[in-house]
């Protein structure tokens, strides 16, 4: 499960990335210093883990990953091959979902494509970019639908009404994220692959004076499009969340008193980033050996679930003893919570739930 990182050249993609993966890619103030895609994988912090992890004292402690790809900046004119253009495009196609970097901070050392600060005009430039490029793919499935007209098979005239709803969205202006599809027409988009289709959310990047002040100008605008839309928004300054990895956590907590942050922006991030994704967690634990939060798209089934950890698991799966997080924290320990008959044994299609601590049989 992959989020890209994306956004207008200079808006901090890069630094966001470093900073949240501690990769050190390479991120100079000008436009197109990143070209190919990098990648980074980074364990979601989680109590639950934590105190199982100190429970069991396992020689590896695994959290639940979520993998960062730090996107090429878009330009206006990209969906006609402007900057990196399609070359950027063809890099969202491959993300499940868009983190949309959005510039707060002004200064001259760092050039803006626009010339000027405005973030609404921003998000508005990418979005109608990727709207372009899907009325694009739009119009090139229409022609082949269109051919199959003649055989008189419904299914097709049912798909050119389904591509006509959405062209008449793109042309409004609403990204498909937002329209309100029928199954069919779901079912069609991600066929398509359709880039306005992706879930996002929008990180407002502030620099270190914006982060303590009450108000920052444009930010109350954004807060309402995002609040109005039903998606998210982190605020946080990518510059001195990157200052802050390279500091013990008492100087990083002196510093973030400085500004009055109760916690680092990255771990805000990282949780919205697994909403956005509607993952869920599920626990493993292999005696001393290994403790393991895994990741799981929400309706997962235990044979599903299992497959997560190996393939043999899900193919061979015969049963999984399952017991919730709170109730072991009751417990104590499992043979305790066997004793008090708290595990459950589920089979195949039980739907593996968040905190779910489980032992598949296979």
């Amino acid at each position: 499960m992959e989020l890209g990182i994306v956004g207008l050249p200079n808006a901090g993609k890069s630094t966001l990335f470093n900073a949240l993966t501690e990769a050190g890619v390479e991120a100079d103030s000008y436009p197109f210093c990143t070209v190919e895609p990098n990648r980074g994988v980074v364990e979601v912090e989680d109590e639950r883990l934590q105190e199982l992890c100190r429970h069991y004292q396992p020689e590896t402690c695994r959290g639940a990953p979520i993998t960062f790809v730090d996107i090429a900046g878009l330009v206006a004119g990209a969906s006609r091959g402007e900057g990196l253009g399609n070359e950027f495009l063809s890099h969202i196609r491959e993300v499940e979902a868009i983190i949309h970097v959005v510039r707060f901070f002004g200064g001259d050392q760092v050039s803006h494509v626009e010339g000027s600060i405005d973030p609404l005009r921003d998000i508005e430039t990418l979005e109608s970019e990727l709207i372009m490029k899907d009325l694009e793919t739009i119009e090139s499935r229409r022609e082949k639908t269109e051919r199959m007209l003649k055989t008189g098979e419904s299914k097709y005239r049912e798909e050119v009404s389904y591509l006509d709803k959405l062209q008449d969205g793109l042309e409004s202006g609403q990204p498909v994220r937002l329209m309100d599809l029928s199954e069919g027409m779901e079912d069609l988009v991600d066929e398509l692959f359709l880039l306005s289709a992706k879930p996002t959310l929008y990180v407002a990047n502030l620099n270190e004076e914006q982060l303590a002040a009450e108000d920052v100008k444009g930010l109350g605008r954004l807060e309402q499009l995002a609040d109005e839309r039903g998606e998210e928004l982190v605020e946080l300054s990518a510059s001195f969340e990157l200052e802050l990895t390279e500091l013990q956590p008492g100087e990083q907590r002196m510093f973030m008193d400085d500004l009055g942050l109760e916690e680092r922006g990255l771990k805000r991030l990282n949780r919205a980033s697994y909403r956005l994704l509607d993952l869920i967690t599920f626990y493993t634990v292999t005696g001393g050996d290994e403790v393991r939060a895994t990741p799981i798209p929400r309706g997962f089934t235990a044979p599903e679930a299992a497959g997560r950890i190996h393939s043999d698991m899900q193919e061979n799966f015969i049963r999984a003893e399952v017991i919730e997080f709170s109730r072991w924290q009751k417990a104590g320990d499992m043979s305790t919570a066997r004793e008090e008959g708290l595990m459950r044994t589920e089979g195949s299609d039980y739907v593996v739930e968040d905190g779910d601590i489980c032992h598949f049989k296979f």
